[in-house]
């Protein structure tokens, strides 16, 4: 992993539990009474969102008798999504100790940790036995990861003959060098994007075919004009949103990202393997 400590570091808020439920109370509502649909602006730290977590899962063979793993969990509002409407049971594992605090506080907040559990560690040593899990995936995650090839080979370990494994991440699309500051990386050292090729190899080498490829260049720049737009609407940001979890940089990492994206420097693809 491109240094862990580093990356653990640049994802921790600090008060990211008290943030959260002062949002709550702004819309009006209490942990007894917020919904996943109330946590989605802040739950899903990935371009799209909930319409993105949608598209990608829905690609998945979910449903209530699967045992799923969300690698790179975040505050778990993938595993909460996923829960929820497939009704499948999720584990997660995230390198980041206070999303993981955070994001299992919020399992109980909508009535969920009996289908979920999220785990602190790495996704290159995760712990699991062999063979857990009928399906996995991963949303914007790779980008901190060098080793591809030893990341899709512990999650092809810990996956069961014929599982699928959905990736959702952004790739490198072209040449030129990246602008930083961006979501998951304030300068290069922490980044590790890589193009599509590279993942294809790394799910070959792991015993993974690839199934599906889907490239959603388009769809990144549309939903960033969107949050651009509710951003700078008079009233300010929404009381819950990726503002939150970005910092004071939040406008500068976003304008980059739309810049590279623009540019055909990187863009945020889909793919679906099989073991």
């Amino acid at each position: 992993m491109s240094d862990g400590g580093a990356v653990a570091q640049h994802y921790t808020h600090g008060s990211l539990l008290r943030a959260i439920r002062s949002g709550v109370e702004k819309l009006g509502k209490t942990p007894e009474t917020v919904t996943i649909d109330d946590l989605a602006p802040i739950d899903e730290f990935h371009i799209g969102g909930r319409r993105a977590s949608d598209d990608f899962l829905s690609q998945l063979p979910l449903n209530d008798g699967t045992h799923v793993l969300d690698v790179g969990c975040g505050l778990g509002g993938g595993s909460r999504y996923a829960a929820s409407r497939f009704g499948c049971r999720v584990s997660g594992v995230d390198l980041t100790p206070e999303f993981v605090e955070t994001g299992q506080v919020l399992c109980d907040w909508v009535g969920l940790r009996d289908r979920i559990t999220l785990q602190q560690g790495s996704a290159l040593e995760m712990p699991f036995d062999d063979g857990s899990f009928d399906a996995a995936y991963m949303m914007h995650v790779g980008m901190n990861i060098a080793d591809k090839h030893g990341l899709f080979a512990e999650v092809a370990r810990v996956l069961k003959p014929g599982g699928v494994f959905g990736v959702y991440d952004v790739m490198g699309t072209g040449d030129d060098g990246l602008v930083f500051p961006l979501p998951w990386a304030e300068t290069p050292d922490t980044s590790a994007v890589a193009t599509a090729e590279t993942y294809k190899s790394a799910f070959a080498d792991a015993g993974l075919t690839v199934s599906a490829e889907r490239d959603r260049r388009q769809f990144a720049l549309d939903f960033f004009a969107e949050l651009t737009a509710r951003a700078a609407s008079p009233s300010g940001p929404p009381p819950l949103g990726l503002h939150i979890l970005m910092g004071a940089t939040g406008p500068q990492k976003v304008k980059n990202m739309v810049e590279n994206i623009a540019a055909g420097r990187i863009a945020p693809i889909e793919m679906v393997a099989r073991k």
